[in-house]
């Protein structure tokens, strides 16, 4: 388990670019934390960190959002709007999760509950003052 402490927005979105050097298809990235909390920041960074150029803005409302970049394709997931199993399943993100040639960046995954895969990439995010973020990552393999 790996703690880290950022004191801005930029630091957090340059936490996500760093990690996106280390991830390959199949990776699933599950992020938790109350509103307010570095998600999306953190989500932004991974996706530049991956090549995607355009402007990424929280899927809230949509709760998918894909973007291609030249080696593998990219879903920016958002779970605050769902409530029930069905609406995940009515999404097809039971489908999404056993892809082999993506990766997948999931807000609120803790709504997946049983659907949640064994291998993936847990970061807890904890908003301790207006700008400072304590996330912590766990990996399961």
């Amino acid at each position: 388990m790996d703690k880290i402490v950022t004191q801005t927005v930029e630091q957090t979105k340059e936490l996500g670019k760093e990690l996106a050097k280390t991830l390959k298809k199949g990776d699933i990235i599950c992020l938790y934390g109350n509103l307010g909390s570095g998600k999306t920041s953190f989500a932004q960074g991974l996706a530049e960190g991956l090549g995607i150029e355009r402007r990424i803005i929280s899927p809230t409302f949509i709760i998918i959002r894909s973007y291609k970049t030249k080696n593998v394709k990219f879903y920016h997931i958002d779970l605050y709007r769902t409530s029930t199993k069905n609406d995940l399943i009515s999404l097809g993100i039971d489908q999404l999760l056993k892809s082999s040639d993506a990766i997948l960046t999931i807000e609120w995954a803790e709504k997946l509950n049983k659907f949640l895969p064994k291998k993936r990439i847990d970061l807890h995010f904890k908003q301790t003052d207006d700008n400072s973020r304590e996330i912590t990552k766990n990996k399961y393999d």
